[in-house]
C-alpha cells in the first residue's frame, strides 16, 4: 500500500484474489473464521482492511487462532487501530458461524 492510498477505497478485485490466497492457512480453525468474514464483507473490503489482514497473516497459525478465539489481545507495537477493528469483525462472525 502507498502513503497515497486511501484506506477507505474499496481493494480492487485482483488485490481482493491475492488477499485471499494469502488468507489460506494450515488450521481449519482459522480457515473457518477467516471464510466467515470473506462471506460478509469482500464485497466491501478496503483497502486499509486488506492491510490489517496482511499483518494477521504474518502471524503463525496458532498465535493467529489465539486473537481470534480471544485468548490473547494483539499487541499495540504491531497492531494498529486497523487490525484491532478487524479482529474485532472477525471474532464476531466466527462467533456468528460457531452459533448457527
Amino acid at each position: 500500500m502507498h502513503a497515497t492510498d486511501n484506506p477507505s477505497e474499496p481493494i480492487s478485485e485482483r488485490a481482493l484474489s491475492k488477499l485471499k490466497w494469502r488468507c489460506r492457512r494450515g488450521l481449519l480453525e482459522n480457515d473457518l473464521f477467516i471464510a466467515r468474514f470473506f462471506e460478509r464483507h469482500e464485497a466491501s473490503l478496503t483497502r486499509g482492511q486488506a492491510q490489517a489482514l496482511e499483518t494477521l497473516m504474518d502471524l503463525s497459525d496458532n498465535d493467529l487462532l489465539d486473537l481470534l478465539l480471544a485468548r490473547k489481545e494483539p499487541e499495540p507495537g504491531w497492531a494498529g487501530a486497523e487490525v484491532v477493528e478487524l479482529l474485532r469483525l472477525m471474532r464476531s462472525d466466527g462467533a456468528q458461524s460457531l452459533t448457527s
